[in-house]
């Protein structure tokens, strides 16, 4: 597996953060292995070095873009507090009431509806950079996905500021649609997962936490594994030719049951792989507004608009239309 990845512009994000406190990043980078000024990705293991380096320079392991700083040893003592939580629910809760008082603001409000589990996150100070709300993800998901030993693959991803320019890192990074512009940062995800058990002790814990925060970057991305190989086989092809799961499975050199075992190892399904794909095209067909709804519906493979018309409203909540109307 490439270990190259994790987008410079992330490195850039966390350096224009330490720089505008007044820090010099510069010995933290070199400490990392990381070159000032180079466009190449880096690997987990540097980003985590340098995250460190950044974290004992400032004394802040959040980027310094939280209300208060959360302190080098915030992240260890998240992790003991949520061990023994027994749910993934409970797990979570523990961890946003955490980051509620390490932080201050933003502050995190699991809310559940319709079979969907929803983190939304209150700025009282007005919105923040995309990088802040990255980065309380990737903490809070980090630790949740380890804590169940999968990937919790999420629906929707949120973010209450404008996005930013020529980054399209922001939307590859989680696997999921990802909207700026919104009322409220929010992750979404099925509630099926608050059940799960955590299922890990405290011998699991002293591992973990010897490659954190290096591994929170890297093992439950959804550019890896199975599922990435299966976006890469449908974007290959136009979707009205996609190739169906058996025929999928069989290209991979994979049994049908082994394949459905490895994503749900992963977090995913073949249905939510392809419902993820023609969302994110269907959105953008519908905001380009030069195609009508029909032929966007036999574009993105269905056989009637009313079948697209019933998903659409499902991935989103509104119709094609209002979608439309609202873009």
């Amino acid at each position: 597996m490439d270990r190259q990845m994790i987008s410079r512009g992330f490195v850039d994000d966390a350096v224009d953060c330490l720089s505008a406190r007044g820090f010099d990043p510069r010995a933290a980078l070199a400490e990392a292995g990381i070159a000032p000024g180079a466009t190449d990705p880096v690997s987990n293991v540097q980003y985590g070095r340098m995250w460190l380096g950044f974290a004992a320079l400032s004394g802040d392991e959040f980027f310094g873009l939280g209300a208060r700083p959360m302190r080098p040893g915030s992240f260890r003592l998240l992790c003991h507090a949520v061990l023994h939580a027994g749910t993934l629910e409970r797990a979570l809760r523990r961890c946003l009431t955490f980051l509620d008082i390490v932080l201050d603001d933003p502050t995190g409000e699991l809310r559940q509806r319709e079979g969907l589990a929803e983190i939304v996150l209150t700025d009282r100070g007005g919105a923040r950079p995309a990088f802040a709300y990255r980065t309380y993800w990737l903490i809070l998901l980090g630790v949740l996905c380890w804590l169940v030993g999968r990937r919790i693959a999420l629906r929707r991803v949120d973010f209450a500021c404008p996005a930013p320019e020529n980054r399209d890192d922001y939307r590859q990074f989680f696997g999921a649609p990802v909207h700026f512009d919104q009322p409220s940062s929010r992750l979404t995800f099925s509630t099926s997962y608050l059940a799960l058990p955590t299922i890990r002790d405290e011998k699991a814990l002293r591992l973990f936490l010897r490659g954190a925060p290096a591994n929170i970057l890297l093992r439950y991305r959804h550019d890896q594994g199975v599922s990435a190989r299966i976006r890469s086989r449908l974007r290959a092809v136009p979707m009205p030719d996609w190739p169906g799961f058996e025929a999928i499975a069989a290209d991979m050199k994979l049994s049908p049951a082994t394949l459905r075992r490895r994503l749900r190892g992963e977090g995913q399904s073949f249905v939510s792989i392809r419902d993820e794909i023609r969302q994110v095209q269907a959105e953008a067909m519908l905001k380009d507004k030069r195609a009508s709804v029909a032929e966007i519906a036999t574009r993105l493979g269905y056989a009637e608009p009313s079948a697209f018309h019933r998903a659409f409203v499902k991935w989103t909540g509104m119709t094609p239309s209002a979608f439309r109307d609202s873009a």
